[in-house]
Parts: C-alpha cells; sequence; structure tokens
C-alpha cells in the first residue's frame, strides 16, 4: 500500500485489535500468533501464486447467499409495521457490483481460509444482497486478517495486508476476463474489504482510463477514504473525485457513520496523512446538507455466536422479526456529514421517536457496524439512478 493508506491502515487495524480485545476471549496466545502472521508474510508469494478464486457470491451460483429475494416489511420510526413491499428486480441487469466484506471470520489462525462460514453467508446477505435488486453481484472469498489476529494488538501493516490484496486482485482480474462480459460495475467494500479496494482501486482502476470509465462509482464503508484537505480529490486517488450528485460516474462514496461525538482517538474519520482529511460522502444528500435517510436490514439474525453477532447485539437496537426477508425503517434518522471533534464523519440523528444505537463495541468504532445499513436505501436509489445515467450517456 502507499504511504497514506499504509499508515491508516496501521493505525485502524491496530486501534480495531485493542478494541476487539477487551471484548472477545482470545483463542491464540499473542507471540505465537505475531509469528504465523510474519512467516505467512514472508510465505506470500508462493501462496498467493497458488490461490483460487472461490466465489461466495456469483450469479447462477447455488446457494448464494446474495439473491435471497427482495420482500420487505416497512416499519415507522418506533418500529410499528406499516405495510409490506415487493420491489422489483431488474431483469438482465447491465451492471455488476463486486463486493469484498469486511473483518468477520472468528477462525484462530493469522489468515483466514477460503471456506464459506457462516459469518461470510450473513454479511453477504446484510451488506450486499440487496444490491441484486440492480446488478449482478460478485463476491470473492479472502484470506482475511482474522478476528483472533486482530484481537492480540499486533502491529498490522502493509505486509500483512498483500495476502488479502492479492486474493482480491486476482478474484477481480478473473471477473474481468471471464465474466463481466464488458458490464460497467461498481465496487463495494466495508472495514477491512474497503481497505483492500482503496488500494486495488488506486494500482489498477484510477491509473487506467478505460477501466476507470468502466467503474460507475465505488461505495466504500468504513475505510477512511483520503482527499486532500477542502478537496474532493488527491489522497488515495489521483483521478476518482468524490461523488456530489446520483447520475456523477466513475467518482467514490464514503463515510463512517457516528451518533456521538468522536472520541480522540478514534478508528475513523481521522486522518493521519498531514494535508489530507477522511472523505464524507452522504448518499442521501450527496451535494451536502442534511436529509432523512432510508435504512434496511436483513431480518435473519447474524451468524449466531460469532464475534460480530456480539458487537451487533451490543448496538442495543431493536430488530423485528417479520416474515419477509428485509425490514425498513425510512424516515427514522437524519444524516448529515460534517467535522465533528477533528473528525470527518457521517452525523446521524433520530427523528419520528426512533431510538439511537449505542457505539459498538466501543465509543471509538461509532456505529461502524451499521455503516452498510443505515443508508442503504439511499444507497440503492444512487445505484439505480448511476445506471439509469450512464445507460442514457452511453
Amino acid at each position: 500500500m502507499g504511504d497514506a493508506a499504509s499508515a491508516a491502515g496501521r493505525q485502524y487495524l491496530t486501534s480495531m485489535a485493542l478494541s476487539l480485545s477487551d471484548r472477545v476471549q482470545r483463542r491464540v496466545r499473542p507471540k505465537l500468533l505475531a509469528l504465523a502472521i510474519a512467516t505467512a508474510t514472508f510465505a506470500l508469494s508462493a501462496s498467493a501464486a497458488s490461490a483460487k478464486t472461490v466465489w461466495l457470491c456469483k450469479p447462477g451460483q447455488h446457494p448464494d447467499p446474495c439473491t435471497p429475494g427482495l420482500s420487505t416489511t416497512v416499519y415507522s420510526p418506533t418500529l410499528h409495521a406499516l405495510r409490506v413491499t415487493h420491489p422489483k428486480t431488474v431483469r438482465n441487469p447491465k451492471i455488476d457490483c463486486f463486493y469484498v466484506y469486511p473483518t468477520v471470520s472468528d477462525q484462530t489462525t493469522p489468515y483466514a481460509n477460503r471456506e464459506i462460514d457462516p459469518e461470510e453467508r450473513s454479511v453477504a446477505l446484510d451488506e450486499v444482497a440487496r444490491y441484486s435488486q440492480y446488478c449482478r453481484v460478485y463476491a470473492p472469498m479472502y484470506r482475511q486478517v482474522t478476528v483472533p489476529a486482530l484481537e492480540t494488538g499486533t502491529p498490522l501493516d502493509s505486509g500483512t495486508l498483500r495476502l488479502p490484496l492479492s486474493d482480491i486482485h486476482s478474484a477481480f482480474r478473473r471477473y474481468l476476463q471471464r465474466y463481466s462480459h464488458g458490464h460497467e460495475f461498481i465496487l463495494i467494500g466495508h472495514s477491512q474489504g474497503s481497505f483492500i479496494l482503496r488500494e486495488l482501486i488506486a494500482k489498477y482502476v484510477d491509473p487506467k482510463p478505460a477501466l476507470r470509465r468502466r467503474m460507475l462509482s465505488a461505495i466504500l464503508l468504513g475505510g477512511n477514504v483520503l482527499v486532500k484537505h477542502g478537496k474532493g480529490i488527491g489522497g488515495d486517488f489521483d483521478h476518482i473525485r468524490a461523488c456530489r450528485s446520483d447520475t456523477q460516474l466513475h467518482c467514490v462514496i464514503a463515510f463512517s457513520t457516528f451518533d456521538q461525538t468522536p472520541p480522540n482517538p478514534s478508528l475513523f474519520g481521522r486522518s493521519a496523512v498531514a494535508g489530507d482529511q477522511v472523505l464524507c460522502t452522504n448518499p442521501a444528500a450527496l451535494g451536502g446538507g442534511e436529509a432523512n435517510v432510508n435504512s434496511i436490514f436483513a431480518t435473519k439474525r447474524f451468524a449466531p455466536g460469532s464475534t460480530l453477532a456480539t458487537g451487533i447485539a451490543g448496538l442495543g437496537i431493536a430488530m423485528p422479526s417479520p416474515p419477509t426477508v428485509w425490514w425498513a425503517v425510512p424516515d427514522a434518522y437524519r444524516a448529515k456529514c460534517d467535522s465533528i471533534a477533528g473528525a470527518n464523519v457521517l452525523e446521524l440523528s433520530a427523528i419520528g421517536g426512533a431510538k439511537l444505537p449505542t457505539p459498538s463495541p466501543t465509543a471509538a468504532w461509532g456505529l461502524h457496524l451499521l455503516d452498510a445499513s443505515i443508508e442503504l436505501g439511499n444507497l440503492l436509489t444512487v445505484v439505480h439512478r448511476e445506471a439509469t445515467a450512464f445507460a442514457k450517456h452511453r
């Protein structure tokens, strides 16, 4: 990774490790785990060469957690059921969504293998499956840095992320060569997935005009995307700008959600690079200002017994159990991008009697665990309008 991304990634992953260690029982001795990480990093060149893409989600694959159906129960801000909707899926969509999931693996090794566990199926449902309304979803498995690895507080740097990046780069190349059929695509990531996509875009998309034109947008949540201070460009990318309207193309959407003043230090919203700041773009109001948001959640509970399930429970929000695949609560929150206590974040406030979530697992995280859901309805609207704008342009 570049110097900026490396510093931000190191700060983020180390802070995440320290906060997780307070909440989750350690499974591996830190010194042995640190040694295993170093060994795995040195072995990267041999292991990466033999890597074969395993798909968590891919059109035509069965089972596919990214195509669960779209039936939705709509609730009021106080969680009274209002109606059931059945959104229509675009037939033969002409755009693809390429998704890289966040840190979810509870495997007790420094790097996860590419076996599909309940955590990956759950996070795919929660974060990207709803996009199947408008795009074909491709989601590769990758050898991510695991939750137990982060629990140790081991300083994680660019070398540690080389193995995950090599898997995602290989999968992205395979997607382009074998599956894309020239389709335009949207890149979607969260947390560790966003850090990896930042580097993928910087190395392989941003410098190539033809590939930039095929990327309708990148949605990089909870990943501290950097831009030059007061600008919508620079920092991580030389050519790809921040999205400032829902018909702008070849741009990036990024934010981290807080409903309380971010502590200092916080995991998100703060840049360690002089002259750069963390980008915030509000999908509900890309041009700026404050707007109501449309939150959408999967009804099925996240993988029971997993670390993330514990973190989600710590948010303290009521989770209805309707018979539909999804439940939605529009106009329960308002959001705006703001600089709060030196952090650039998406500031969330409750309206209509809604309850604000509790930051989890600590205040330094803010509402990181809700980044992908809190404005999912608004992100879907942006994706649909971008696809429509591109079709008209073409």
